[in-house]
């Protein structure tokens, strides 16, 4: 089940005012797991722009990232789609793998999920957020830690080798900024215990940059969203960081496959290696015995767009039919390259071999 909620947001920087101008507040996403196994949640869409859209509208309308929005629809023009233009709104997700507690960020997915605690005998939920993460040498530290501070209104102390950067560029720092349209943090952070304090969870003045490695380490959300999440947080709250750029899942026999492109240490995405990729979903499925559309999922791998894809049938015996991948709604033609060939025939059934 799905429940839509609108949470006002502000930004003064320009081009933040020019995206805001005409984009309706961001559907925040809750979602209620049909059982505690559950793995995958949402569901793509197909929508059909008017004049006035623009993909960063339509990214924050929808809870996705503006890259995230842009990747799966090549060759359209984000800021002139145009009228009448079909486009894939991305909206399924596999659940991050790990326990089902607090706030999960996976940063090759840009993208936060917050597990609530369920009430007793209630059921489990999750909610999820695009998010931005750090870039160049503000690298956003992996592993588990937990939230040590919140805060309203928050005044931003840039670190020293922010103010040593922006003055190099000639727009030098002052040593502090307060609350209000030219503070990049937003109206809310929240503290992380990691890197002694200096990593956040904030909202943003430029809600275009959510979704890229646009922050010095940090973790930024829309405003509207950080604005709903602010409040479910409590002090102490388990935060874990995850590089998972590729996710799997089996529902009803079929091996669901999700791509991202990864990040490298300081944020950024780069091309996946598909051998690499390719032995990450190997070790994903481990000693399934299963029919792999091998061809279709290096595609799938190539394009790391995030769309979810069926890629494998479980298999009882070695002479399983070969999956059918499932049609997805593409509005522009392809541009990813041929797969490589695979030394495994399409539809062959494997003995993966053990993690």
């Amino acid at each position: 089940m799905i429940r839509w909620g609108g949470f006002g947001g502000g930004a003064a920087a320009l081009v933040a005012l020019l995206a805001l101008a005409s984009a309706e507040h961001a559907q925040a996403t809750v979602y209620t797991l049909a059982s505690p196994d559950a793995t995958v949640v949402g569901e793509d869409q197909s929508v059909e722009t008017v004049y006035e859209d623009t993909l960063y509208d339509l990214a924050r309308k929808y809870s996705l990232g503006s890259e995230e929005l842009i990747r799966v629809n090549p060759g359209v023009d984000p800021w002139l789609p145009g009228a009448g233009r079909k486009l894939v709104v991305p909206g399924r997700h596999i659940l991050p793998p790990g326990p089902r507690e607090g706030i999960i960020v996976n940063l090759p997915e840009h993208r936060l999920y917050y597990f609530p605690k369920p009430k007793r005998h209630g059921p489990i939920e999750v909610i999820t957020y695009p998010v931005s993460i750090g870039k160049m040498d503000w690298r956003t530290p992996l592993g588990t830690t937990r939230v040590i501070g919140k805060q309203k209104n928050p005044t931003w102390y840039p670190p020293e080798s922010v103010r040593k950067e922006h003055a190099e560029a000639g727009d030098p720092l002052p040593a502090s900024v307060p609350s209000g349209p030219d503070n990049p943090l937003g109206l809310f952070a929240m503290r992380l215990a990691a890197g002694n304090g200096t990593y956040l969870i904030h909202g943003t003045n430029n809600p275009i940059a959510v979704g890229l490695a646009v922050t010095h380490g940090c973790i930024r959300m829309y405003p509207d969203d950080v604005s709903a999440l602010f409040p479910l947080i409590s002090v102490g709250t388990q935060v874990r960081l995850i590089n998972q750029p590729v996710k799997v899942a089996w529902v009803d026999g079929e091996l669901m496959l999700e791509a991202h492109p990864p990040v490298d240490a300081q944020g950024q995405s780069f091309e996946p290696d598909i051998d690499q990729f390719a032995e990450m979903l190997r070790t994903a499925v481990g000693d399934t015995t299963v029919a792999i559309h091998w061809d279709y999922a290096r595609e799938v791998l190539q394009k790391a767009d995030g769309v979810i894809a069926t890629v494998a049938l479980e298999a009882d015996d070695p002479n399983a039919s070969e999956p059918v991948p499932a049609p997805v709604a593409d509005p522009v033609p392809a541009t990813t390259p041929a797969a490589p060939p695979s030394d495994t025939p399409a539809g062959d059934a494997v003995k993966q071999p053990g993690r």
